[in-house]
């Protein structure tokens, strides 16, 4: 089964003018856009966590369980949970609450955190930033089959024979992966699904994590999951449209993100390359994100892309139009192309 679905970061939102939104109204305008997303049929909404003031996104669970309050069909859930930097338990415990008000509908997304302001934030040291997120997935994966729990690791204290509510029906947990053959293999191990994360470069060069993953699910004797992709984009009714509109908000936040990781500036050509058939960024017209969604889906063997939409400096109604755009136009050309 093929599934569409967009991802944010709750990156603040600005006014017509350009001024920048209260992160108050931020989250607002994110209720709003998830509910927008269940009417025109999308499969999931996720929220990325972040700690940020450009990204206010600190408490994913609680904006995702008012979207679900007004929604009936779609999943909703992380995109991605930092779990290195919180405790299981408590992730497991807000998401199967979230399952619960949703009626099941809740997934969880985990991830090591590219974005490490969370660990000084919460105590973390990075040097532990592997035995965290090895430990702590374990923990998860346990926590998932339910009933008393004993376990024991050097990152939190032992359980033994605990009780952990609410449970509900498991509910579908994904690794999000970046660049790590290990975690490849690590969801395999556990049974949780695949998310590629491809922001940058041929999307082609992640051909080698979905065979992985495959041929690990197969060593492990595990039944065949799904393999996803996120992908930053943006969508208006024309190519040039599109690009005009993300370009400077591109420029900006990546010229202040690669000072601490290192990212290049992007260029004009650099940008031309990225939004192009072999780059990473889908923007522009329907036609042309349906396009290159087909052909990365197909060559990754995926069946389930989410697009990562908005940036920081965007407006509200230029996010509402893609997400419009993309229910509406892109995923129905999508599902064509596949057929």
């Amino acid at each position: 089964m093929t599934t569409f679905g967009l991802d944010t970061f709750g990156d603040v939102t600005h006014d017509a003018s350009g001024t920048p939104l209260s992160h108050a109204q931020t989250i607002r305008n994110l209720v709003e856009q998830g509910v927008l997303a269940d009417q025109v049929g999308l499969d999931f909404f996720g929220i990325g966590e972040h700690h940020t003031p450009d990204m206010p996104l600190s408490a994913a669970d609680v904006v995702l369980a008012a979207i679900a309050a007004r929604t009936s069909k779609i999943h909703l859930g992380s995109a991605v949970t930092v779990l290195s930097s919180d405790d299981p338990v408590r992730v497991y415990q807000r998401f199967s609450t979230l399952n619960a008000l949703s009626d099941g509908r809740a997934e969880v997304i985990l991830g090591r955190g590219s974005s490490v302001d969370s660990f000084p934030l919460f105590g973390y040291d990075l040097a532990d930033y592997e035995d965290l997120f090895e430990e702590k997935t374990h923990l998860f994966a346990e926590l998932l089959k339910g009933g008393p729990i004993t376990w024991q690791g050097k990152t939190r204290a032992a359980l033994h024979e605990q009780d952990v509510v609410p449970f509900t029906e498991p509910f579908p947990t994904w690794i999000g992966v970046g660049g790590s053959p290990q975690s490849v293999v690590r969801a395999a191990s556990y049974g949780f699904s695949l998310m590629l994360a491809i922001i940058g470069g041929h999307p082609a060069r992640f051909a080698p994590f979905s065979e992985l993953y495959l041929h690990a699910l197969e060593k492990f004797g595990r039944d065949p999951l799904p393999i996803g992709i996120h992908s930053p984009g943006h969508v208006a009714p024309t190519d040039e449209q599109a690009r005009e509109e993300f370009w400077p908000h591109y420029l900006d936040v990546i010229s202040r993100l690669g000072k601490t990781r290192g990212f290049s500036t992007p260029t004009p050509e650099s940008y031309a390359h990225e939004v192009g058939p072999h780059g990473a960024l889908f923007v522009g017209s329907p036609e042309t994100v349906a396009t290159k969604m087909a052909a990365t889906m197909k060559k990754l063997d995926a069946s389930r892309f989410d697009l990562k939409y908005g940036i920081g400096g965007l407006s509200h109604e230029s996010l509402t139009r893609t997400i419009e755009l993309y229910g509406t136009k892109v995923v129905p050309l999508v599902q064509d192309m596949l057929a």
